[in-house]
């Protein structure tokens, strides 16, 4: 009995002879990769309306950020390892590992009796995070050819959008439910994983060739702790300590050194974290960049968007969520279409080159919200930003997959996704820095010119973190605090804006290679960009362990996934907190 006729009898999927999986294979295993990416993102967005309950239950206001922050530290610092180690020890291994490891830490989590207690099992389920936002698209890789992956990626992007939409909603009634409760956000996502364990064992059986594996425990320290203490620097700077405090210094400091450490280490290691020769393909140096700067603009964009519509339009946390249906719906419609032309032609740089400009765009049209702004209008400069940001985000990823080795696809696809999670930590850092600088000589200033003055004992930047508190102010005052907030946030996106642009001048340089359609494709090239991946003829990079040849010709319908991972939803914490 052959392969595929055996995964009819087993509920299996596995290659066929020929190396290729069919449609129904593939569905099989995005069913087992849709479960698990919900579980991962809905993490972050139902916690986000339970954060004030949560402090009036266990205390420690003074310890917020670290909750919000500690699951964005250990995803993003977690994520090249987990790549490293599925190509190394095989991605179902790990997979399991990280879905074992969520559903413990998010019990853990739920049954905390102290912030400090808490806060260590959010770290540990930032860790589970990592791996399977990592993993997802590895496994993803490994069942599909380059030119047929974007059939398949869109349901990923479905399974994002929704949780970035249903999070808030489930939390709010969680929290608002008195048989259940805030530690309902936390449990609510066990079942999910328990049922992704199940149908991974059930349905998930990828090829995986056994090697000799060195793991490089060294590098791996060093690059956990440089990548920890830049984080650590760029999240709670401004929150819990001064910018040019020495905490600050002192963390650049180890962040630099550090850095150093690891880059002496991977160069002289057997079988390194982040293989050097990665960073000596044109290809995966310019599209990292790319991810970076659509990482800077997207999660700045999603931490402060909520902001807008809470402090400014004083609207619920739940509510707000909604209100960014139009950015979600946006990403999906654009990595829909440009998931079915860049599977029937083979083509995906155009597509970076027109979002990044929308993005810029988007961003721009956001700088000129206001107070009075209409919410039809506000929605669709949120569409035109998620248009960017479909056309944009995991094309990256696909050109970055197809110029490796099928050995390193684990390693460079976590990195990817590691570029767009640091350049969202470095946006959200730097912009909050600068919404904060603007705020704290700009109302006041505001408030001189209009000649008023809040209550006595009123702490504005306080009221900053209670919108109820806002709009329960006299009118005179309420309408300088929130001017003062508009205008700052009109000084973010304003930022956020050009540094897009140079996302844009780094895609530009790349040299396009065709997407390839299975293992025997020659790449096809528009100036002969050598990449590290396998040699040209070899069919490297995803393809490598899968037939397919012209099956992306037979199958053109597909779509392209927008992005996926924990900083989006650790970032809607974040605003959350702010709520």
């Amino acid at each position: 009995m052959s392969a595929i006729a055996s995964d009819t009898a087993s509920g299996r999927s596995e290659p066929g002879a020929d190396g290729e999986f069919t449609h129904r294979q593939i569905m099989k295993v995005m069913s087992v990769l849709l479960v698990s990416l919900f579980v991962a993102c809905i993490s972050g967005t139902v916690i986000s309306t339970a954060l004030p309950t949560i402090v009036g239950d266990l205390g420690g206001q003074d310890q917020l950020a670290w909750v919000a922050s500690a699951g964005l530290l250990t995803t993003t610092a977690s994520t090249p390892l987990w790549g490293k180690l599925s190509d190394l020890y095989g991605r179902k291994r790990l997979f399991r590992i990280a879905l074992i490891l969520f559903a413990v830490s998010s019990a853990l989590a739920g049954l905390s009796q102290s912030m400090g207690q808490l806060i260590a099992a959010r770290a540990a389920q930032g860790v589970g995070v990592g791996g399977i936002t990592a993993l997802t698209q590895a496994i993803m890789a490994d069942v599909t050819t380059p030119r047929t992956r974007g059939r398949y990626s869109g349901w990923i992007g479905s399974a994002f959008g929704v949780a970035t939409v249903a999070g808030p909603l489930i939390g709010g009634f969680l929290v608002g439910s008195e048989a259940l409760g805030w530690r309902w956000t936390f449990y609510v996502g066990i079942p999910f994983a328990v049922a992704a364990l199940v149908m991974v064992e059930r349905v998930l059986k990828l090829p995986h060739v056994r090697r000799e594996a060195h793991v490089d425990y060294l590098g791996a320290a060093l690059i956990t702790g440089a990548i920890t203490s830049v984080l650590l620097a760029l999240s709670l700077g401004g929150q819990k300590w001064a910018w040019n405090s020495g905490t600050t210094y002192t963390l650049v400091a180890l962040t630099v050194v550090l850095g150093l450490g690891a880059v002496w280490q991977e160069r002289r290691a057997r079988q390194p974290i982040l293989p050097p020769h990665l960073f000596r393909s044109r290809t995966f140096n310019l599209a990292g960049a790319g991810s970076f700067f659509v990482g800077f603009a997207m999660f700045g964009a999603m931490i402060y968007l909520p902001q807008y519509l809470q402090i400014v339009r004083g609207m619920s946390p739940t509510r707000s969520g909604l209100m960014t249906l139009p950015m979600v719906l946006g990403m999906l419609g654009a990595s829909i279409v440009s998931g079915r032309m860049i599977t029937r032609f083979g083509r995906w740089k155009a597509f970076p080159l027109v979002g990044l400009p929308m993005i810029a765009l988007g961003l721009f049209l956001l700088a000129n919200l206001g107070v009075g702004t209409p919410l039809a209008l506000a929605g669709l400069y949120m569409l035109v930003l998620g248009v960017g940001l479909g056309l944009s985000s995991q094309v990256l990823v696909l050109a970055i997959q197809n110029d490796v080795d099928p050995d390193d696809i684990g390693t460079a696809t976590s990195s990817a996704s590691f570029f767009r999670s640091m350049g969202g930590a470095v946006g959200v850092g730097v912009l909050g820095a600068i919404l904060s600088s603007r705020l704290s000589s700009g109302i006041p200033d505001l408030m001189a010119e209009r000649h008023v003055a809040p209550p006595p004992g009123t702490d504005v930047g306080h009221l900053l973190g209670s919108p109820s508190a806002i709009h329960e102010l006299d009118a005179p005052v309420r309408d300088v605090v929130l001017d003062g907030f508009t205008d700052g946030l009109h000084t973010v996106f304003l930022t956020a804006a050009p540094v897009t642009l140079l996302g844009f001048l780094a895609v530009l340089a790349i040299r396009e290679v065709a997407l390839r359609g299975g293992r025997n494709a020659e790449k096809v090239e528009d100036g002969g960009d050598g990449g590290s991946g396998g040699s040209e003829g070899s069919g490297g990079g995803s393809g490598g362990s899968r037939g397919g040849g012209d099956s992306a010709d037979a199958e053109p319908d597909g779509a392209s996934v927008p992005v996926v991972g924990d900083l989006a939803a650790s970032v809607s914490e974040r605003a959350g907190a702010r709520g």
